[in-house]
């Protein structure tokens, strides 16, 4: 009987054809550097572009759902391995070797979970950046896990059930909390890399207006699919590059 792999990657991905390769690419360099026995599992949430194609291209298990919610989507990726542990991965995010040791540390020492602090990739505007970082240390004070990079144990995972899938956004809250109530849970110092494409091709009025929005209406807005567009995309189908 096969041993399973000691942990698995799960990357939800919905028309993510311009970032997935790449993200792949850096994922197998990390685990390659960092000698971690691991699989990946691509989740492709109804796309109309060549995510799967590229996924099967890559080596990688792929799973393909309609679910269109993020939580979901993330929690059928799990179902997809029987690894002890998890970590959860967007597809715009490149993930190093130092991390990945890191974490791998972290839940060897018998942590529950975690998450990381966030970097943009490329040029981005002054504002860009500063918003990212003061987003990141809030996060990190207050035990936080950015989506894009999310880890826990199986154990503690299926100890919350999974993510709740309720939230089409701030599931990662939802997690991060729900996993410092069955272990600790550790946000580490090192970054993860990621594009910030969504708020790149928003405009600062465009991001105000989001946050008016959801000071007026509070966390239901993050039950509503149809309020955030900077996730799911808009009437093309496609989400914001």
């Amino acid at each position: 009987m096969l041993t399973p792999p000691q942990v698995a990657f799960v990357i939800p991905a919905w028309n993510e054809s311009a970032c997935l390769p790449s993200t792949l690419d850096a994922l197998r360099q990390a685990v390659t550097d960092a000698g971690v026995d691991a699989e990946t599992v691509v989740v492709d949430d109804a796309s109309t572009d060549d995510t799967a194609a590229l996924a099967v291209a890559g080596g990688v298990r792929l799973v393909q759902v309609a679910h269109r919610q993020i939580g979901a989507t993330r929690n059928a990726g799990a179902a997809a391995s029987t690894a002890p542990w998890l970590v959860f991965v967007d597809a715009d995010t490149r993930v190093d070797a130092t991390l990945l040791r890191a974490a791998m540390a972290v839940l060897a020492a018998g942590a529950a979970g975690g998450g990381c602090l966030v970097q943009l990739e490329g040029p981005r505007p002054w504002h860009l950046r500063l918003g990212v970082r003061l987003v990141g240390l809030a996060f990190r004070r207050t035990g936080i896990a950015p989506g894009c990079f999310l880890f826990c144990t199986r154990a503690a995972f299926d100890a919350v059930g999974g993510f709740d899938t309720t939230w089409y956004a701030g599931e990662d809250v939802a997690m991060s909390r729900a996993l410092a109530g069955v272990g600790r849970f550790v946000i580490l110092r090192e970054a993860v890399q990621t594009s910030g494409r969504k708020l790149a091709h928003t405009s600062p009025w465009q991001q105000l207006r989001m946050l008016l929005r959801f000071a007026w209406r509070g966390r239901d807005m993050l039950r509503n699919r149809e309020a955030l567009h900077l996730w799911y995309g808009g009437p093309d189908g496609r989400p914001p590059r």
